[in-house]
């Protein structure tokens, strides 16, 4: 057993500060700045970011933030928070932080008060449970980035992705079967996944794999006709073809299936946030319900119930005590 000290990173992808337009503006700045996320030549996408999408795009996406806010403020940020109160309280010794890809807190903000604390193994856990360039990636870059202005770094645990841990599939399973109980079972189940251009597939990227691992390992772990299991992608954005079948498209089909119930998880989200509580639980529920279905339930995301605290405490103690560097899958 190694006898340093360690500390966990948690990272998700961010939120803005508050549901304003100006917010809006600076967070989606940021985001889509990121090469990881938009890989076009800076100089044909910066000029079109800052003279057309953010001038356009940033009132419209405060309104639909508007719709989801709470007291406590971002469902995003509110629940990211609570994951790293409970396993902080798990972990005890080792402590915790939560640092954001964009906007805040930051990366940089999270990491410094860690190494303040004397950590010399740095366990990063980006909340994403499927690998993507566009977000796994993005948080080593990030972290990266940070590290570079330490004269001596910590040892580096960085946790790719679970995307077929079994205390994840577990969880999931639980949400499921409380769907189940509660609204009872649906004509169809809908695993709605975040969407990425086609071409970071075709060029390496390996999530649709780690979608469809997920997916295929909860077809054989939950109580339902496989058959009746669909997958979906959600929140593309831009012109250039992105992965399908399209969730919105698809929730617009299926009344004339026959399909009238139907339930709804989003596996990839490990907080509910604007894609889950707006695009899924309001938008897509009323595309669906006009195109002549009858019942549209969503199921929440993991946030911060016991078996998600649970998971991300197995992932961490799988590393505690390692000697070396790693990246983990």
């Amino acid at each position: 057993m190694s006898s340093s000290k360690y500390g966990v990173l948690l990272v998700n992808l961010g939120t803005p500060d508050e549901p304003t337009t100006a917010a809006i503006k600076r967070y989606l700045a940021e985001f889509l700045s990121d090469k990881r996320v938009v890989d076009f030549s800076r100089f044909i996408w910066i000029p079109i970011l800052y003279g057309v999408i953010l001038p356009l795009r940033s009132s419209r996406v405060a309104k639909l933030y508007q719709k989801i806010w709470t007291d406590e403020g971002s469902p995003l940020l509110v629940y990211s928070r609570r994951q790293q109160k409970l396993l902080a309280e798990k972990l005890a010794a080792i402590p915790v932080e939560l640092g954001m890809s964009y906007g805040s807190p930051s990366l940089e903000q999270a990491i410094d008060n860690l190494l303040k604390q004397g950590v010399e193994q740095l366990i990063v856990l980006p909340l994403y449970p499927q690998y993507s360039c566009s977000t796994s990636a993005a948080v080593f870059d990030g972290v990266s980035k940070v590290l570079q202005k330490y004269r001596t770094i910590p040892g580096i645990h960085f946790i790719r992705s679970y995307a077929d841990h079994p205390a994840y599939i577990s969880a999931l399973k639980e949400t499921i079967e409380q769907s189940f109980h509660e609204h009872g079972k649906p004509d169809r189940l809908l695993f709605s996944y975040h969407s990425i251009p086609r071409r970071f597939v075709d060029t390496g990227d390996i999530y649709s794999e780690q979608c469809e691992l997920t997916t295929q390992l909860l077809k054989q772990t939950i109580n339902y006709p496989a058959e009746q299991v669909m997958m979906t992608y959600q929140s593309r954005f831009g012109r250039e073809p992105w992965l399908t079948p399209f969730t919105n498209q698809t929730m617009k089909s299926l009344p004339d299936q026959g399909i009238k119930h139907i339930q709804v998880l989003c596996p990839g989200f490990s907080s509910d946030c604007l894609e889950t509580l707006e695009e899924i639980k309001q938008q897509n529920k009323e595309i669906f319900l006009n195109a002549g279905g009858q019942k549209c339930e969503y199921i929440p995301a993991l946030n911060d119930n016991s078996n998600h605290i649970f998971l991300l405490e197995a992932l961490v103690s799988g590393l505690v005590g390692s000697k070396t560097n790693s990246i983990c899958n």
